[in-house]
């Protein structure tokens, strides 16, 4: 029995070492062409996977921007029916129901009095809310609306409607002439508060429209504000565009009103304010090009009282912005800085050049201006603008928004070009060589005498 079964324990050993120098004998024998094959085969599946992968992924954040741009073109509407928006932004639309043909504004200098075919809302009083520390302190108004009487439509903006007016008894603060806004029904107190307010923080400035009296305890709310001649720098320039045109001097003359411009907004960057809504059509004129002011805070933020530069459009969807003036930035990221307000400044630029002309004037609906926009195409080159000027539009118009000036930096660039206004004159203007013969005349009269 021990013999029998140490043979077979022999032969089984035999048996696995004969497997064992088989498989080596496999081993070694095995092709490397084969072993290569085999790992470029996982090599090419394995870039095949990541390659859908990473369009996976890819398509899936497009898809997500897309959803994103459309819902902010959706809510940057406010709900207003899609289609043309190729409206005149100072169409005069009356605050409400009562219209008249003779309101529109080719015809304004036949509106003398307004009061009596625009009869002012009877009084709502508001409910008495807490007032917070920066709220504008107001225990009891210094007028009524009994005692306002309105003379001319200036503009008629989307909140409220701008007038010529005086008091019919009395003066405001001795103001016997001044510039009225009266708020559209349901605009919201608290915007009306905080245009208030900001108005106040500005203090004087030369270049800014002027505070004088409010009354925001009832609707419609009235801002009175001092009196400007002219009305907007963008009816003036439609309305006296032939005789600028042929004035030689035409360029200095907008670079110079360009000049005032700046000022006012290098004024509320350092009070820490943006207008989030320049457009030619809120710069009041007295005397053009010297006397041209910045107006229409409804819109504008202070941002020493803000958490964030963000905007607060998705909070409120139905609030409007002037698309043909913001930046990409807003679209892309709802983000709105003082480098919106230099874009902005770059559109008014443009329309200065083409007289009020409506920025993007080929593009009829929102939704082709903000995807034109965010696609980096820009307004064309005005026809007739000095090169100088061109090169701070597009300045202005620079992205990504960090690279773009400053308003004081503008300034600067300004001043050294109506330096070389000064420096440089046109020797063969006829209104020149008139006055310097005038001057020659009086010199040979006085020495003969």
């Amino acid at each position: 029995m021990s013999t029998a079964s140490t043979n077979k324990t022999n032969n089984s050993c035999t048996d696995v070492k004969n497997t064992v120098a088989a498989a080596n004998t496999i081993g070694v024998t095995a092709d490397p062409k084969t072993e290569m094959l085999g790992l470029s085969h996982y090599l090419l599946i394995s870039g095949c996977l990541l390659t859908f992968i990473v369009l996976v992924v890819l398509g899936i954040v497009w898809w997500k921007k897309y959803r994103s741009l459309v819902k902010t073109i959706r809510d940057l509407q406010g709900g207003r029916p899609r289609g043309n928006v190729v409206s005149t932004p100072d169409s005069p639309v009356l605050p409400y129901a009562c219209r008249h043909p003779l309101d529109l504004p080719d015809r304004l200098d036949r509106v003398v009095d307004l009061q009596e075919r625009t009869p002012l809302p009877v009084n709502r009083p508001r409910s008495v809310t807490p007032r917070l520390p920066w709220r504008p302190l107001q225990e009891g108004p210094r007028f009524t609306k009994s005692d306002l009487s309105l003379m001319q439509l200036i503009k008629a903006g989307k909140e409220g409607v701008f007038y010529k007016a005086r008091m019919t008894r009395g003066t405001c603060k001795g103001h016997a002439k001044f510039t009225c806004k009266i708020a559209k029904e349901g605009v919201n107190p608290k915007r009306v508060e905080m245009e208030v307010s900001i108005m106040r923080k500005l203090v004087h400035h030369k270049n800014v429209l002027q505070l004088l009296d409010w009354n925001i305890t009832e609707e419609p709310y009235v801002l009175i504000m001092e009196f400007v001649s002219t009305g907007t720098l963008r009816s003036f320039l439609q309305t006296n565009k032939e005789r600028l045109t042929a004035d030689p001097e035409l360029q200095s003359l907008l670079t110079i009103a360009s000049y005032h411009i700046t000022l006012a907004m290098e004024h509320l960057r350092s009070k820490m304010v943006v207008h989030c809504d320049l457009a030619l059509r809120n710069i009041m004129v007295s005397t053009f090009p010297w006397e041209v002011k910045v107006a229409e805070f409804g819109l504008a933020r202070d941002l020493t009282r803000m958490k964030s530069r963000r905007s607060s459009r998705r909070k409120n969807p139905r609030e409007r912005v002037p698309l043909r003036w913001y930046p990409p930035e807003y679209f892309r990221n709802n983000y709105y800085s003082f480098k919106g307000d230099v874009w902005a400044f770059g559109i008014v630029l443009w329309e200065m050049q083409t007289f009020g002309t409506l920025p993007y004037p080929n593009l009829e609906t929102s939704e082709a201006v903000v995807y034109y926009i965010c696609a980096g195409f820009k307004n064309t080159d005005p026809e007739g603008c000095r090169p100088e000027i061109l090169q701070v539009m597009k300045d202005c118009w620079t992205e990504p928004y960090t690279c773009r000036p400053s308003f004081t930096d503008i300034v600067r660039i300004l001043e050294n070009i109506m330096e070389n206004d000064a420096d440089y004159v046109d020797v063969a203007n006829s209104r020149l060589l008139a006055t310097e013969e005038a001057d020659n005349n009086d010199s040979k009269s006085n020495t003969q005498l």
